[in-house]
């Protein structure tokens, strides 16, 4: 048979895993057991792109299948009827000019400006030294937007409260410098005192845990967690949703999308653009919630 002669090439002519190549079998059955119960006369050597696309068809709507599912299904085809025409079984390839579906892009999560307010109020309360980190943690993510691998990698030296700014170092080492405000300094400045009153001074990074050694990836995801865990029952809840927050809400406080782009260090400013889609959903949102005859 033409499949199983194609999965034992791919098996050993391509090096392909056993689970690679069960999965793949069990893709072109489904397809063949497809196109043999559309009408009599088909075979692997003259099907054309129109039963490809049913297929697609019929996997979406019919079996409710994501956009990822049905791609890695068609990748399957793509690569037999490549070793099809390879082989010379068959003169022209039906996936030339198909085209998977596009995977659904989900909008980025985001904490609401007065859940953010109840939290930082009632974590400001706290004069623990873990109460003081976990608070200059948040703010940090919330006011500047930077990434948790960014923050982790910041020094005393980065802080420059002269101009207030933040030197950071972002993907593939890229530098970028950001602004704060009268509260971020204050309170940067309130975790420093409480930092060299609990350790002494020497360090090299800026945030140390309770233990006196730097905080690290876990720690800083487990304090975000656990402040937004008081205020929100979202089921992400990491140091990135608090970047997505902050991006967000300069958007929606009239900030341009260059600005923003620059400030969380995109490379691209098609990818700052989510946050305009954001935005009109909760302008959408508002609109069905109030208008009377929405």
């Amino acid at each position: 048979m033409l499949t199983e002669d194609f999965l034992e090439y791919f098996r050993t002519e391509r090096n392909k895993s056993e689970l690679t190549v069960l999965s793949y079998r069990k893709d072109l059955e489904e397809f063949e057991t497809f196109f043999e119960s559309l009408k009599e006369n088909i075979t692997w050597t003259n099907v054309d792109e129109s039963i490809v696309r049913e297929w697609v068809i019929y996997l979406m709507d019919d079996q409710h299948m994501t956009a990822s599912s049905v791609n890695r299904k068609l990748s399957a085809l793509r690569s037999f009827f490549h070793y099809l025409l390879r082989m010379q079984v068959i003169t022209s390839n039906p996936m030339t000019r198909i085209t998977g579906p596009k995977k659904q892009k989900y909008l980025p999560v985001f904490v609401r400006e007065n859940e953010m307010n109840i939290m930082l109020e009632e974590l400001s309360r706290d004069d623990t030294y873990e109460g003081i980190l976990s608070l200059t943690v948040i703010l940090m993510l919330y006011l500047t937007g930077m990434r948790r691998a960014e923050i982790l990698s910041l020094s005393d030296r980065d802080i420059d409260f002269s101009s207030k700014q933040i030197k950071v170092t972002g993907k593939r080492n890229k530098q970028r410098v950001i602004p704060f405000g009268n509260e971020l300094e204050s309170q940067i400045k309130r975790y420093l005192y409480a930092r060299e009153q609990q350790f002494g001074v020497g360090f090299e990074n800026l945030f140390i845990n309770k233990k006196g050694t730097p905080l690290s990836k876990a720690q800083i995801s487990e304090i975000v967690k656990r402040e937004l865990s008081t205020v929100t029952t979202q089921q992400k809840k990491s140091p990135h949703v608090l970047r997505h927050t902050f991006a967000t809400a300069m958007l929606n406080s009239g900030a341009d999308l260059t600005s923003i782009q620059k400030l969380l260090g995109h490379a691209s400013l098609a990818t700052t653009q989510v946050y305009t889609h954001v935005s009109f959903e909760e302008l959408k949102n508002a609109y069905q919630n109030a208008h009377p005859r929405s």
